[in-house]
């Protein structure tokens, strides 16, 4: 008798002991069902304002649907994005007049224009070259790459990235890390506020973070950004140039050019006239669309009204230039890789027990075309971004198979570091920076608009340090890919050519850390130093 009762008073303190919850692991078949789907020659490329939309956001739309997740209006999957695509036709040829000398630049061979006004036609007129350094104007520093300069009836040629780039010092412009002054979204921004007529950036690979083929892909063809903005009184032209032509440009006009690099480089650097007269044309024809971005989420059951957000855009460049054949840009890894994890993670959470905290998928459009969807969504929020605990970004989710790393882009700025550094440990493995961050890739992927307003981020991929085969042979993976397949038709999905495991690895860290920060009452904050920072007193004070 004294052992039955024993045993019940043990069973009975079992039953009472709270039981850990079982949560739902992301699942690598699922994975590779949506990889195989939506980057398959159906969607053709998915570019926004096309079929291959239709057809895209139709199939996330199902995908959401049939997990059971909540919308924020009622059978509403949908943000409307507003969008004004330019297709403009560039003329055969650059010339750059001397007076006793032409140059003359082939269309995508030496050179590649856009613009975002929305007219028939626009040209630059024997506009005046004058080299800029960077394009940078800092207040704070005292920098001015066009102190003195009207620059009406002018063009600025610059150099990409910024002058901290392959010097000694690490504090200088950040050094090797590229600041915003070195993406060319800014240098496009500055050109517009000093009324530049044009803007040429010179192309160099390294500094650039990608080859010339990468500019030849991006900048021809129809063109996007955000409709309903007056650009009237931006820069006009803007484009790139290769390194062979601005080096030709430069001899020409009398100048060395690694010397006026060098001083580009040094404070106190002051606009020097290329002594000569750039002109060429486009040909636009232009449309308005509404593209889509679409999401759901999982209403927290103890605290609806904080967010964790969860982001991958959807979207890849179209049918463009034929290279060996094929015109059909199908973005395997960027991103049709990113929107596949980011449905497995949904569905793993719409089968796992309710968060207290409410988790938001949200797939956005245009990012290929300057992040535009997440543009849109932080300037037109569904879920207050005051509200908003953190965002969690995936593009392009790691193929080569298992990792030791998970590699933090755009670390050092916020508690996420630790956060996921924690996260890490769980899985066996070890944060640390990116390995390339002259490239500027914190800049490049949806994140950052959610940085620029207040929004603690993570964007982080293992790929670095393979689990088996070691570091040479992820180096080499990622090198290859970055060389023959990023923005090429080849960007598909191949079976057997990649890894699934690897996606599952970083999709669960990714879906881990979401849960735990759905969970608890952290709100990881942004650390003192960085430049980024929530305005105002918010919920999380």
């Amino acid at each position: 008798m004294k052992i039955t009762l024993s045993l019940f008073i043990i069973l009975l303190c079992i039953s009472c002991k709270p039981q850990p919850e079982l949560h739902t692991p992301v699942s690598g078949d699922d994975i590779k069902k949506h990889m195989e789907e939506i980057s398959s020659d159906k969607y053709m490329g998915r570019m926004p304002c096309s079929e291959g939309e239709k057809l895209t956001i139709e199939y996330i739309k199902q995908e959401l649907e049939s997990y059971g997740l909540d919308t924020y209006k009622e059978g509403e999957y949908f943000q409307e994005v507003p969008l004004l695509t330019i297709d403009g036709k560039m003329s055969q040829e650059m010339s750059i007049d001397f007076g006793t000398k032409e140059m003359k630049l082939q269309k995508g061979k030496d050179f590649v224009i856009h613009t975002q006004r929305k007219v028939d036609n626009i040209s630059l007129d024997a506009s005046e070259l004058v080299f800029c350094g960077y394009g940078i104007v800092d207040e704070k520093s005292g920098w001015n790459d066009y102190a003195g300069l009207d620059m009406k009836g002018k063009t600025a040629v610059v150099l990409v990235n910024d002058p901290g780039y392959g010097g000694d010092d690490q504090d200088f412009f950040r050094g090797d890390i590229m600041t915003y002054f070195g993406r060319w979204t800014y240098k496009y921004e500055e050109a517009d506020r000093q009324g530049a007529d044009g803007l040429i950036i010179i192309h160099e690979t390294s500094s650039a973070g990608y080859p010339w083929f990468v500019v030849q892909s991006s900048w021809t063809g129809p063109q996007q950004g955000l409709s309903g903005i007056d650009r009237s009184q931006d820069c006009g032209i803007k484009g790139w140039i290769s390194l062979m032509k601005a080096k030709e440009l430069f001899e020409t006009a009398g100048l060395d050019f690694t010397a006026e690099i060098k001083k580009a480089r040094k404070p106190g650097f002051k606009p020097v006239p290329l002594n000569s007269k750039v002109s060429v044309n486009l040909e636009n024809s232009y449309e308005e669309c509404l593209s889509q971005n679409v999401l759901a989420y999982v209403k927290g059951s103890t605290y609806p009204d904080e967010y964790i957000v969860y982001t991958t855009h959807w979207d890849h460049i179209g049918v463009g230039k034929v290279v060996e054949g094929d015109s059909i840009y199908n973005g395997a890894l960027d991103n049709a890789s990113g929107t596949s994890a980011l449905l497995s993670i949904a569905k793993s959470f719409s089968q796992s027990p309710r968060p207290e905290r409410s988790i938001v998928f949200l797939f956005v459009t245009a990012e290929e075309q300057g992040l535009l969807g997440s543009e849109y969504y932080t300037r037109n929020p569904i879920f207050p971004l005051e509200n908003t605990v953190c965002n969690l970004n995936l593009d392009g989710v790691n193929p080569a198979g298992k990792m030791n790393d998970f590699t933090i882009t755009g670390i050092g700025h916020s508690e996420m570091d630790e956060i996921a550094d924690e996260a890490a440990k769980e899985q066996g493995r070890y944060t640390m920076a990116e390995q390339q961050p002259e490239k500027g890739s914190f800049f490049r992927s949806d994140q950052f608009n959610f940085a620029k307003s207040g929004v603690p981020v993570l964007y982080a991929e293992g790929g670095y340090d393979h689990a088996e085969k070691g570091k040479e042979y992820a180096r080499e993976f990622k090198d290859n890919y970055v060389a023959k397949n990023y923005h090429a038709p080849s960007d598909e999905y191949v079976e057997g050519e990649w890894d699934i495991d690897g996606m599952v690895q970083d999709a669960q860290i990714y879906y881990n850390i979401g849960n735990k920060l759905a969970n608890n009452r952290q709100w990881p904050k942004w650390y003192p130093d960085s430049e980024f920072k929530r305005p105002g007193k918010k919920l999380q004070d």
